[in-house]
C-alpha cells in the first residue's frame, strides 16, 4: 500500500506489562465485506511473547494473593466499561470480522460483558471439600490456588466473546494471562486492553500478543513458564498443541470442531423447529461450532420439512453487516469463502440436490460490497453419509437435510462422525427426547430449542470436539491447582 493508504489504517500494538509495546512486523487484516486491507496487526513470534510471559510471572505474585473479591469487583468494573462501550465494539466486532451488526450488538458484545460479570459472581461461591477420620484422629481438607501464567488462544469466529469466556475465569481464579487472538480478528481485544487500567486490572495481569498461530501461538505454547493451555479453534490445531505442550505436561482444555446434527422426528412442532434450526444452520454466517450442519428429518414430514424449510432460508437477507435488516453478513476470508464453496460442488458432484444458496439463486450486493466474501445461505438434500459434506465440518452458512425412518437408524448415524459437541432432538414426546438424548455422542444436546445456554453448566465436546469443559464449576477447576491437606490431632 501507498503510504497515503497506510496512514488511514488502523495499527494494532501488543499489549505487554500494562503498556501497548510496538512491533516489528505487521500482518494485513480485511474487512471481510469490501475485501480490502483496514488494518495490521503484530506479527509477533518469540520475543514479544518471552516479554508477555516476563510480565504475566513478575505479575502473578501479587494478583494470585488478592481475595475473590478484590478480583471480583475488578472484573465487574471492567464488564462495566465494555459495556459502557458496547456499540463501539459491536462496530468494530462487525467490520472486523465480517458478522452482523444485528448479531455483534445482541449477541458478541453483550455476551463479553456477561462473561466478566458471570465468573465475578461465580469465584465468591466456590467450597471445598473435607473429610473426617475419627478413628485416625484425622481430618482431611482440600484447597485450590491459582495455576500460574495461563496462555489463552481464541478464534476468529466470536471474538471478544470467546476470548473473555476464557480471560474472565483465568484471572478470576488468580492466574496472569498471556492472550493470543486470531490475526484475523484482533481489534475487540485491542480495545479491550486500553480498558484494563482504568478497571483496575494491575500490569502484566492481561497481556495481549497479537499474531499468526505459527508463530506467536507456537511460542506461547512452547513456553516452559506457561504450565496451563486453553485453545478454542480447529481439531488439527489442538493436535498441533498437544505434541508441542506434550514434552512440558502442560494442562489442557480443547474447544475444538462439531458437525451437529439435528433430528427432527414426525412429531416435532414444526412452526417452532424451522425458524430455529434455520438460526442454528445460519446464525453467523454458520461460524460457530455449536451450528446445525446434518439435518435429519423423519420420512413421514421430510417433504413437508423441506419446502418449508427453504421458504424460510431464502427469506434471510445476505449484505453489508452494518445494515439492520441483514441476516447474513460476510464470511472471514478469501481463503474460507473458497473452501466452503468447494464443499457445495463436491456435493453437487456427488448427485446430491442444492435446493437453494450457493449457484442456485443470485446474489445482490451493494456497490460497496462487490469485492466481500459472501455467501447465501445453502440447503443441500439428498447427501450420503459417507460424503465430506456429511462428515467435515464446513463452517459456512450451509447444511445438508436427509430423511430416516427410525429411533434407532437416526442415532447411529448421528453418531456416525468423529466429531460430538453439540446435537438437537425435535419431539414432543418427552421418552423420546430422553431416550435420544442419552444415546448422542454429544457434549451438549439442546431438545426443541437451540443455544440456550446456562453459564454455570458444563460445556465441551467428546471425541475430535474436544478435551475438558468449561463453565462456573469446571473451569474453576481447570485453572486452579487442588491440594489435599491432612491434619491429625
Amino acid at each position: 500500500p501507498t503510504m497515503a493508504h497506510s496512514q488511514a489504517l488502523l495499527v494494532l500494538e501488543n499489549f505487554i506489562g500494562g503498556k501497548f509495546v510496538p512491533c516489528s512486523s505487521y500482518i494485513d487484516s480485511y474487512n471481510p465485506s469490501t475485501g480490502d486491507v483496514y488494518c495490521r496487526v503484530p506479527d509477533s513470534g518469540k520475543e514479544e511473547v518471552e516479554a508477555a510471559v516476563k510480565a504475566a510471572k513478575d505479575a502473578f505474585p501479587t494478583w494470585s494473593s488478592k481475595s475473590p473479591s478484590e478480583r471480583s469487583q475488578i472484573l465487574n468494573k471492567l464488564a462495566d466499561l465494555i459495556e459502557h462501550d458496547l456499540e463501539a465494539f459491536a462496530q468494530a466486532e462487525s467490520k472486523d470480522q465480517g458478522k452482523t451488526i444485528t448479531f455483534a450488538r445482541t449477541v458478541d458484545i453483550p455476551r463479553a460483558v456477561h462473561n466478566f460479570r458471570f465468573f465475578a459472581s461465580s469465584i465468591l461461591h466456590h467450597v471445598t471439600e473435607c473429610t473426617e477420620m475419627p478413628a485416625m484422629g484425622c481430618v482431611h481438607y482440600t484447597s485450590r490456588a491459582p495455576v500460574g501464567v495461563a496462555g489463552l488462544i481464541s478464534p476468529w469466529n466470536l471474538p471478544l466473546y470467546l476470548l473473555t469466556w476464557k480471560i474472565a475465569p483465568a484471572i478470576a481464579c488468580g492466574n496472569t494471562v498471556v492472550a493470543k487472538p486470531s490475526e484475523m480478528t484482533s481489534v475487540t481485544a485491542w480495545m479491550m486492553c486500553k480498558l484494563l487500567e482504568k478497571a483496575g486490572v494491575p500490569p502484566g495481569v492481561v497481556n495481549v500478543v497479537f499474531g499468526a498461530g505459527a508463530k506467536a501461538g507456537e511460542a506461547l505454547v512452547c513456553h516452559p513458564d506457561v504450565p496451563l493451555i486453553s485453545f478454542t479453534g480447529s481439531t488439527l490445531t489442538a493436535q498441533r498443541i498437544t505434541e508441542r505442550s506434550a514434552p512440558h505436561c502442560k494442562r489442557l482444555s480443547l474447544e475444538l470442531g462439531g458437525k451437529n446434527p439435528a433430528i427432527v422426528f414426525d412429531d416435532a412442532d414444526l412452526s417452532q423447529c424451522i425458524p430455529t434450526t434455520v438460526r442454528s444452520s445460519f446464525a453467523n454466517q454458520g461460524e460457530i461450532c455449536l451450528c446445525t450442519s446434518r439435518i435429519f428429518v423423519q420420512r413421514g414430514i421430510y417433504n413437508e420439512f423441506l419446502k418449508r424449510f427453504v421458504a424460510e432460508a431464502k427469506k434471510w437477507k445476505t449484505g453489508n453487516p452494518s445494515d439492520p435488516t441483514v441476516n447474513v453478513g460476510a464470511l472471514i476470508s478469501k481463503e474460507h469463502l473458497e473452501k466452503v464453496r468447494n464443499y457445495v460442488k463436491k456435493a453437487q458432484a456427488e448427485g446430491a440436490r442444492v435446493l437453494c444458496g450457493e449457484g442456485v439463486d443470485p446474489l445482490t450486493l451493494p456497490p460497496g460490497n462487490q469485492k466481500g466474501y459472501f455467501m447465501l445461505p445453502t440447503v443441500i438434500a439428498e447427501v450420503k453419509d459417507e460424503s465430506c459434506c456429511m462428515q467435515e465440518e464446513i463452517f459456512g452458512p450451509v447444511t445438508c437435510v436427509v430423511a430416516f425412518d427410525t429411533e434407532e437408524e437416526v442415532i447411529k448415524r448421528a453418531n456416525g462422525v468423529k466429531y460430538g459437541l453439540a446435537a438437537t432432538v425435535w419431539s414432543s414426546n418427552v421418552g423420546r427426547v430422553h431416550r435420544v438424548a442419552h444415546r448422542l455422542q454429544s457434549g451438549l444436546v439442546w431438545t426443541n430449542c437451540w443455544l440456550v445456554r446456562d453459564l454455570n453448566l458444563p460445556f465441551g465436546g467428546m471425541k475430535a470436539s474436544g478435551i475438558g469443559r468449561e463453565g462456573a464449576k469446571d473451569s474453576y477447576e481447570f485453572f486452579t491447582e487442588v491440594k489435599t491437606i491432612t491434619i491429625k490431632h
